[in-house]
């Protein structure tokens, strides 16, 4: 460990030459991506009656649906007669483990239609016993479902082989569904109104799915070709068998659920027929009452009473458009944020859960969401929070979906006055467009406006282009250019970056240049660190043993990133780290992190209370080493140990992160703890962060959960109890109880200092018309 003061130093490039660099980046991307070869336009065999499949020497595969002819129960028995007459989809193709070879396990598959919906049903055979199943979440959406055994279906509506949404099914009714923009984005927060059931037979589980037509989008007509992809994965194989034949770099290392985003290798679906179109209009009111006690608030709040309403409403404007709209906006129901330690000099980054700003974002996204440590444009927590509170919204509106050529996103929101967080009525506008190129390219823009700066009097803006250019199937050049416009903040306002990635199954490589300048200020968006110019690499090496049974994959990566002032060019961060990780074949991870760093304060930096660590430059080194339980199993998580430098001193931690411990496939713990020693010549000190989350499903609809916190950095003990019913598909029913006390172990009774409290219930009734 050594101090020095002195920092390294380059010219920095002008802001004409930083706009003609991200320039060069794009348009050198542009250049590639016109001169490759043009896709040949694909033609897929075509099955003849009464087959309902039929696949060529190229590995191309087409469906061809069957329109019902009497109505099927929606009761997972599959024992109607048009099983025994249509026959089933089968010959699922492995990309894991087994590249190319037959599924394990026998699937058969049945694609049906009628005047109203979408019916795809399945009979996984399995020659496990059920105990041996890996089925242990039954709740809607959570992430838990793709660790389990199931059964995906996705659909490429408008058949651009590049977006697609999906829908996931295991064999206790868990069940999920999610939005897959350009074979990567993945949106798992996006609903949709669907069904599905499952059921048991003398060698396996069986499910039936049903879409109703006014659910999805797809293109005008009556006859209709879409794109779809079914998947079987057989958890305690760590097994993912698709309809067709996928490389097993589409998995993007060791994933089993990441090769169903590869939509241009769908199937194609014929012989659908759907209903004209018409227009939907989908209203949801809502009813809210509770009690509410704050001890902080000026004058405090004993018990105070509180009722509220207001409503949504969804119009389909034409059929790959659709509006939002909501009132008297309400997210009592939404699960507190998770408590973190902060260790750091930069912004810490809590992740959106309300539902109203998680439908849709994809549109929203610009560069890739912030990806690769690019800074957020958009992001939706400033909306509605400030200063750690909530600000009422009054309305808003939000339209999302295509024209023409293009995707949009347009968001606007008013929000009110609450002196106590010094937030005024304020106007947020956001607006998106993007357009699909080549293959799997976009190119797009974006804006955001707020009309009451934090900065000084008036309005601030952001404006953006970035662009995303994907080769074959490795290899990404993304870019951006932005600038923000900030009342008393002039010049030094913009950001880009040109990254390329190359992401080979057996060799990964990448190169990044980021810049962000001092007065880069977006106050619809987020931005962890400023004034800084990051140039990053790194290089992967990751084969796949063929004569180690117990092992799947090895990966040896190297990584180095500089990091300097973006006006002055002085370093502030170096740091070189070395990844060896070995990835077993039961999805266990065993990984070894030596990290080489060194960090320049410019000013002294707080990093606890009484503990100030002084202006110099710092080198240190640490070592971690860590061991995940794959998620399939009964008790899982991630055990880490680190040792080594860290500023002017040491520090030693543990943590478990991702626990989860299935007590019954309907009552699941997900514990967490983190504890840091630090010893700095400045001071010694310690920190304690403990979290669990309790879960009780009833049916895969209704759900009792609580999160339980404890944070030493804020003596702080929160509860948050929830419970949910979606008593019929769209309509809920909520249940909160929450509560905030002080907690400092050394202090007697300190345990019994309330901050806050608060009980709600909220209930809330889906209208389609």
């Amino acid at each position: 460990m050594k101090a020095t003061t002195q920092g390294c130093y380059t010219q920095p490039p002008t802001p004409s030459q930083s706009l003609r660099l991200a320039s060069l980046y794009l348009a050198f991307g542009v250049t590639l991506g016109l001169c490759a070869p043009a896709t040949a336009q694909v033609i897929s065999p075509m099955p003849v009656p009464p087959e309902v499949v039929a696949r060529d020497d190229q590995g191309r595969t087409t469906i061809r649906a069957t329109r019902l002819t009497q109505e099927i129960r929606l009761d997972g028995q599959l024992d109607e007669e048009v099983y025994r007459t249509v026959p089933p989809i089968t010959d699922f193709i492995q990309q894991l483990p087994d590249e190319g070879a037959l599924a394990s396990e026998r699937t058969d598959t049945w694609v049906f239609f009628d005047e109203t919906s979408l019916y795809v049903t399945a009979r996984a055979f399995d020659s496990a016993p059920e105990s041996e199943w890996v089925a242990n979440e039954m709740r809607h959406d959570v992430a838990q479902l793709r660790q389990n055994d199931s059964f995906s279906l996705l659909l490429d509506t408008f058949h651009d082989r590049r977006n697609g949404v999906a829908f996931l099914v295991t064999p206790i009714g868990g069940f999920s569904d999610f939005a897959i923009t350009n074979e990567g984005s993945v949106n798992t927060d996006w609903n949709t109104v669907w069904d599905m059931r499952t059921g048991r037979f003398e060698g396996g589980w069986t499910v039936e799915i049903e879409i109703p037509f006014k659910s999805l989008r797809y293109q005008p007509g009556e006859t209709q070709v879409w794109g779809i992809q079914l998947r079987r994965i057989v958890r305690r194989r760590n097994e993912a068998a698709y309809l067709t034949a996928l490389p097993i770099s589409a998995a993007r290392g060791n994933s089993v659920i990441a090769g169903l985003w590869r939509v241009s290798e769908a199937a194609t679906l014929v012989g659908l027929e759907v209903p004209p179109l018409s227009i939907e209009v989908a209203i949801k009111p809502y009813g809210i009452m509770g009690l509410r006690t704050d001890v902080d608030a000026s004058p405090p709040i004993q018990n105070h009473p509180d009722a509220n309403a207001g409503f949504d409403v969804k119009y389909r404007v034409t059929q790959n458009l659709t509006a939002d709209f909501t009132v008297n906006t309400d997210f009592a129901q939404v699960e507190v944020d998770e408590r973190q330690i902060n260790l750091t000099r930069f912004s810490l980054f809590f992740p959106e859960k309300r539902d109203f700003f998680l439908e849709g974002r994809g549109n929203f996204d610009f560069a890739r969401g912030g990806g690769g440590g690019a800074p957020t444009v958009f992001f939706s927590r400033r909306i509605g929070l400030q200063a750690g509170q909530i600000i009422p919204i009054r309305a808003g509106g939000r339209m999302t979906g295509k024209v023409g050529a293009f995707d949009v996103g347009l968001l606007n929101i008013q929000t009110g006055d609450k002196p106590s967080a010094g937030a005024v009525p304020t106007n947020f506008t956001v607006v998106r467009i993007r357009r699909d190129i080549l293959r799997r390219s976009t190119i797009g823009g974006t804006f955001t406006n707020r009309s009451a700066s934090l900065f000084g009097n008036g309005s601030s803006q952001a404006y953006g282009v970035d662009g995303r250019l994907a080769f074959y199937d490795d290899f990404i050049i993304t870019g951006h250019f932005a600038n923000t416009q900030t009342p008393a903040r002039n010049g030094q306002d913009n950001s880009y970056q040109g990254r390329f990635d190359y992401a080979g199954d057996r060799y990964g490589l990448s190169y990044g240049h980021l810049v962000v300048e001092d007065n880069f200020i977006p106050e619809v968006g987020f931005v962890a660190r400023d004034n800084f110019r990051r140039n990053s690499a790194t290089a992967r090496f990751s084969p796949r043993p063929e004569s180690i049974d117990l092992i799947r994959r090895f990966v040896v990566s190297g990584r180095f990133e500089h990091v300097a002032t973006a006006d002055r060019g002085n370093l502030e961060t170096r740091e070189a780290q070395l990844l060896l990780e070995s990835e077993f074949e039961n999805s266990d991870q065993l990984s070894f992190f030596f990290n080489d760093h060194y960090e320049l304060l410019t000013r002294p930096f707080t990093i606890s209370p009484g503990v100030t660590i002084p202006v110099g430059g710092y080198d240190f080194r640490n070592f971690r080493v860590s061991y995940r339980f794959g998620a399939q199993r009964p008790a899982s998580g991630q055990i880490t140990f680190r040792t080594g430098g860290f500023w002017s001193g040491d520090n030693t931690a543990v943590s478990l992160s991702r626990g989860r411990i299935e007590v019954t496939p309907q009552f699941s713990l997900e514990p967490s703890v983190s504890l840091n020693w630090l010893d700095l010549p400045e001071g010694s000190f310690t920190t304690q962060l403990a979290r669990t989350r309790f879960t009780y499903t009833f049916t895969p609809r209704m759900f009792f959960s609580g999160l339980i916190q404890y944070s030493s950095s804020g003596d702080s003990f929160s509860t948050n109890l929830r419970f949910r019913w979606e008593y019929s598909p769209g309509s809920e029913i909520f249940v909160v109880f929450s509560e905030d006390r002080n907690m400092n172990p050394l202090i007697p009774n300190r345990f019994t200092e309330l901050r806050n409290r608060g009980l709600v219930v909220k209930i809330n009734r889906l209208f389609r018309f």
